[in-house]
């Protein structure tokens, strides 16, 4: 029960010292701007290494999780950073850091220097973490959820809609130059979120005559951080390898099926993510249970698809799971975030995110060598069937015997 439902009093409005939606929705775009060449390039690096010293692009894997590897690094200092000096300048620091790095990216020779690029755009970037942090100290409870999912929406708009635009730039402008026009854009964030207010956290509600009523209780970190884990392990496992799976179950398939394919999941996070947050903001246990179930039987299902029809369905089915996982994920951070130092929470959340995405792709490139391209879906069945039955199973129990 929260403090806006106990019987009582007349409650003193809350004070409007938050964000407004036109703000939120600032901060959305600005994400989704500075993502395009940290989302848009990487699938472009086997054509970016010859020029560098890396004829057969031998280094695009290792490369690819580079970035990933130092954000999750830098992510718990920043956090703290954040909620020592104020996460308005922590958060243009990420966004500055990008545009940096991109700048070291497009100019670079040599691929050490391609490499030191990519190593400070991880460890300077972060823009995730921060915006995250950032929204923290300003929203709580269903708004700070429902920004939060909209964050998630922004993030999936742009893993769509980068890479198509970079292809597009390609006959122009070579992938390797355009981290030079991309540096642009995280530029421009900064400029927009130079404009906008610290934040501050708004004050609860407090009855007449009464002191400030209690806050509710925060929601338990450590098993936030394992679904958190457990669910970007599961879902990132099946995309290193998706198109080369498609491709050997359907031999000449079109590069733009199998890149809508590849899109399918994520198209579905941004037609219902909306959607999905009414009617599981007062569940989110539950939607997290049925969420790793969905991620489940798509992925299980990867493995016996054999026909367009079938490769259809099963995406479908993984969207699902990773609408459902995203958007529930982003109501028990919320609850988490309720009495904490955002800056110290969001920046341990995603190091245990890139940590999960790390491990997805180290577990993915073993298991497509050693055991066939189905592996590692196979894998990413086991771990989100196994976590959906224990989150069933917490669900069915009071809070309390599992929040600490």
């Amino acid at each position: 029960m929260t403090t806006d439902t106990l019987a009582g009093p007349a409650v003193t409005p809350r004070r409007s010292d938050g964000l407004d939606r036109r703000q939120v929705h600032a901060i959305a775009a600005c994400y989704f701007v500075a993502s395009f060449a940290a989302l848009g390039l990487p699938p472009y690096l086997t054509a970016i290494l010859p020029a560098l010293g890396d004829p057969t692009g031998s280094w695009a894997g290792v490369l690819y999780i580079v970035p990933t590897v130092f954000s999750a690094l830098g992510a718990p200092l920043w956090g703290r950073l954040a909620d020592r000096f104020g996460r308005k300048r922590l958060l243009l620091r990420a966004q500055l850091g990008l545009t940096v790095s991109f700048l070291l990216a497009g100019a670079a020779q040599s691929l050490p220097a391609f490499t030191v690029a990519l190593v400070l755009q991880g460890f300077l970037g972060g823009t995730f973490a921060a915006t995250n942090c950032y929204l923290a100290a300003a929203l709580d409870g269903p708004r700070l959820s429902k920004a939060l999912t909209l964050m998630q929406g922004s993030a999936r708009a742009s893993l769509v809609a980068a890479p198509i635009l970079v292809g597009a730039l390609t006959p122009w402008i070579s992938p390797h130059r355009q981290y030079l026009v991309m540096a642009v854009l995280p530029l421009a964030a900064a400029a927009l979120l130079a404009l906008l207010p610290e934040p501050g956290r708004p004050t609860a509600p407090v009855e007449a005559g009464d002191a400030q009523a209690p806050a509710p209780a925060a929601g338990p970190l450590r098993l936030l951080y394992a679904f958190e884990f457990v669910f970007v392990f599961s879902t990132i496992i099946s995309f290193p390898y998706l198109i080369a799976l498609v491709e050997e179950r359907l031999p000449g398939i079109s590069g733009f099926v199998s890149g809508l394919l590849f899109a399918l999941p994520h198209l579905c996070y941004l037609v219902f993510a909306a959607r999905v947050h009414t009617a599981f903001l007062d569940r989110p246990r539950a939607g997290i249970a049925l969420g790793f179930a969905f991620v489940a039987l798509g992925l299980a299902g990867h493995a016996v698809a054999h026909s367009l029809t079938a490769f259809v369905l099963v995406r479908l089915l993984l969207g699902a799971g990773l609408t459902l996982g995203l958007v529930c994920l982003s109501v028990l951070a919320a609850e988490a975030a309720n009495g904490r130092a955002p800056g110290r929470m969001f920046g341990t959340l995603e190091f245990v995110s890139k940590g999960g995405a790390v491990a997805a792709g180290a577990v993915a490139a073993l298991a497509n060598s050693t055991l066939g391209s189905s592996a590692p879906v196979l894998i990413g069945t086991a771990a989100a069937l196994a976590t959906a039955l224990g989150a069933a199973a917490l669900a069915l129990f009071p809070r309390s015997r599992w929040s600490h």
